[in-house]
């Protein structure tokens, strides 16, 4: 276990995200030595970005100050306007991201369908253009791992091997949206070299289950990281010192990775005690990292009135449909918490 845990009273399960730094990560921020970033001139943040590059096993990386621009940078700089996108319907990038890639990018997209997010690579095939001035140019493939819509799934490695296959053999691209890339290698012993071997362009995330107040990363071949760069300034995303911020995602890098088994721990347990409750479907083998979803049969109410019950009671969730709910664990959830997680949803629920 690393240093430092936060307790809360509330016990807030409406993401990962919502993870404050601990104390010793707060010293290593304070104590970080910084410079202008824009100039290449901050020896934390060049420290980090190395470190994400060997990591992922790419040439270089680059620091961002979000997952959304993480991804739409690595979007922008592999594209062109008119082109257009594979990826699931339920991807991030499309949902989650404010219409980012056509705004920024001019890109359409083309939806892969699949279950819990991950798609057949023949999908691909399937849906890609032909060479023909009527269509827009397929030009590059989106894979979230862990998928968010997905409850938190995770890609198999041999599938994305053969989505890289494929997406070669027709001269495209692929993106690995890796937001949280570091469960999918923490649930499976995979390294995160193994699943961004399978892509052009990673993005990983240091502000969910590791613990990083702000910050994700874009790795890929240094000339694309240099295209990375320029629409990272294009899009406002140009630092000074952000080596304040860069020890925070070094030290969730270097004590926080791990400790997300005890997230995935916590989702199933969360899971196994949902499947008992009358009133709330659920596959708890569906759950494979620290994501939850469950749905309420209409009778116990609806999502939004089961949430509202439940913040008030200090259990807070997000409902992400009529009668759907999302819980999410992380750092700051214990043994404890989720007892008491438990007990207050199977009161609500059966009330």
């Amino acid at each position: 276990m690393s240093p430092d845990p936060i307790i809360d009273p509330i016990i807030d399960l409406r993401s990962d995200t919502v993870t404050q730094p601990t104390p010793g990560m707060r010293r290593a921020m304070a104590d970080a030595e910084v410079g202008d970033d824009v100039f290449a001139q901050d020896p934390t943040v060049n420290r980090l970005q190395e470190r994400v590059a060997q990591l992922l096993n790419k040439e270089a990386a680059l620091f961002v100050p979000s997952g959304t621009m993480a991804n739409q940078t690595a979007i922008r700089a592999q594209t062109q306007p008119g082109d257009e996108i594979l990826a699931h319907g339920d991807s991030h990038v499309y949902h989650y991201e404010a219409g980012a890639m056509f705004a920024l990018s001019g890109c359409s997209v083309s939806f892969l369908p699949g279950h819990r997010g991950i798609f057949d690579p023949q999908e691909i095939r399937r849906h890609v253009r032909p060479t023909d001035s009527h269509f827009a140019q397929s030009r590059l493939v989106v894979v979230e791992n862990t998928h968010n819509r997905g409850g938190g799934s995770i890609w198999p490695l041999e599938r994305m091997a053969e989505v890289r296959a494929v997406a070669r053999e027709l001269d495209l691209k692929v993106h690995l949206d890796g937001a949280r890339l570091m469960n999918a290698c923490v649930a499976t012993g995979h390294a995160p070299a193994e699943y961004a071997d399978l892509a052009d362009t990673v993005s990983v995330c240091f502000s969910k289950g590791l613990g990083a107040p702000v910050g994700s990363a874009v790795a890929s071949t240094a000339e694309t990281i240099a295209r990375v760069h320029r629409f990272r300034k294009m899009f406002g995303g140009g630092m000074r010192q952000a080596g304040i911020l860069a020890a925070g995602a070094l030290y969730a890098l270097e004590h926080h990775v791990t400790d997300l088994a005890n997230d995935h721990a916590h989702a199933r347990r969360l899971a196994d005690a949902l499947a008992t409750m009358d009133g709330v479907g659920i596959e708890p083998q569906t759950v494979e990292t620290n994501i939850v979803y469950f749905d309420l049969d209409e009778r116990v109410g609806t999502a939004e009135e089961i949430c509202r019950r439940l913040h008030d009671r200090g259990v807070w969730m997000l409902p992400l449909g009529p009668q759907r709910i999302r819980a999410v664990t992380h750092r700051h959830i214990t043994d404890e918490s989720v007892a008491a997680a438990i007990e207050i949803v199977q009161a609500v629920v059966a009330r």
